[in-house]
């Protein structure tokens, strides 16, 4: 039986990840959830899944929790309380689907605490990737991942040497606007660019995906999983998201991972690793689906692949800044102070204006991270 801990729970990860749970309750026990605000799905959760601990944002809610639950289960809050279940006892797992920093220090936390860490966060290695995987090594945990993407090009290397791979080839959908000319951007609203053709995700990634950052983002956190320079990483369109990620290696062959698409399959195999378990919740029909095809992402309308691969290269604190640029930039469309074609503008203004600090300290990156805010709401 592994214990695992759901560091953001009620989110669209940590549903699916509740499935996959419920799905293998005879290998897969929950001893900890950790939520934003969402305290009445919480709530539903710990009574099915009666974890040890749970964690939740806000003092407040944390108080309703107590009373609701009466002592069964021990109740924290804030930063604070996300930490303390990385870090307990009985945890062998700890899935982190926070979005943004704040899944960072629990990361860290769990790391050190010997814990392997199955991340759902780009944020984590993107923000500071040098450091975490550095850690990873220190205390002798795996790092692994639940995004499909990361999960493919993972079962694609399993056993193979660094040194025989040529490229990582991550797929993408092409979002929603794939064919739509660049002079509609400006027009775009927030409505259409909410509609992901293959997925269903929360509101920030689905924007990530349709500005194609979701992508930017993967190629920098390859680069840490799976220690490749970002030179060896390159994005390819694939509207059917069934291929969802390849290798191709220093002799011309190439394997790829193929599915239909379904997030309980990557969450079930990080939690099971090493081991492959049965389950029916994914199955792929390729005579239904008929044709795959493929095509290169344009730059020119998608500019966020660029200044991935310019952070990606350059890195240090540059990739943390981008990071936190695109949220302000997203979460400004959003509230309509930005128009969707002005998210990638920002977020390449932000970059410019940085002094990069190389290998940087945790404190560095966390105050960068704060620079880089302030900077994108100035020139709202």
């Amino acid at each position: 039986m592994k214990k695992v801990v759901l560091l953001g729970c009620t989110g669209s990860i940590g549903t699916s990840s509740v499935k996959v749970v419920n799905d293998l309750s005879d290998r897969l026990q929950v001893v900890g959830l950790g939520a934003g605000n969402n305290v009445q799905l919480l709530m539903e959760q710990t009574r099915s899944l009666h974890p040890k601990a749970v964690s939740i944002q806000s003092e407040e809610n944390a108080e309703l929790l107590k009373k609701e639950l009466g002592g069964s289960t021990e109740v924290y809050c804030g930063e604070e309380g996300l930490i303390k279940l990385a870090t307990l006892p009985e945890a062998d797992i700890v899935l982190i689907s926070i979005i943004g920093t704040t899944g960072l220090k629990p990361a860290l936390a769990a790391i050190r605490a010997g814990k392997d860490i199955a991340l759902a966060s780009k944020e984590v290695l993107v923000v500071a990737g040098e450091i975490v995987m550095s850690e990873a090594k220190k205390y002798g945990v795996n790092v692994l991942t639940v995004d499909s993407e990361h999960s493919a090009i993972f079962q694609c290397l399993e056993g193979r040497k660094p040194e025989s791979v040529r490229r990582l080839i991550l797929t993408a959908s092409g979002g929603p606007f794939r064919k739509t000319p660049k002079s509609e951007f400006a027009s775009i609203t927030l409505e259409k660019a909410l509609k992901h053709p293959s997925w269903s995700m929360g509101r920030k990634i689905t924007l990530d995906s349709a500005t194609l950052f979701n992508k930017g983002l993967e190629m920098i956190e390859a680069r840490w999983l799976f220690n490749m320079g970002i030179e060896k990483v390159s994005v390819l369109v694939h509207p059917q998201s069934i291929v969802h990620s390849m290798v191709e290696f220093v002799d011309g062959s190439i394997l790829a991972q193929l599915s239909t698409p379904d997030m309980c399959l990557p969450i079930q195999y990080a939690l099971t690793w090493p081991e492959r378990v049965q389950s029916t919740r994914v199955q792929t029909d390729f005579a239904a689906i008929g044709t795959l095809t493929f095509e290169n992402p344009d730059e020119d309308r998608f500019p966020a692949l660029r200044l991935a691969r310019e952070a990606g290269l350059k890195g240090g604190t540059l990739p943390c800044v981008l990071n936190a640029a695109n949220e302000i930039a997203v979460e400004s469309f959003i509230n309509s102070k930005l128009r969707f074609d002005q998210i990638s503008t920002l977020v390449e203004d932000v970059m410019s204006a940085h002094q990069r600090i190389d290998h940087p300290t945790l404190d560095q990156l966390l105050e960068a991270d704060r620079w880089a805010r302030d900077n994108a709401r100035s020139r709202i």
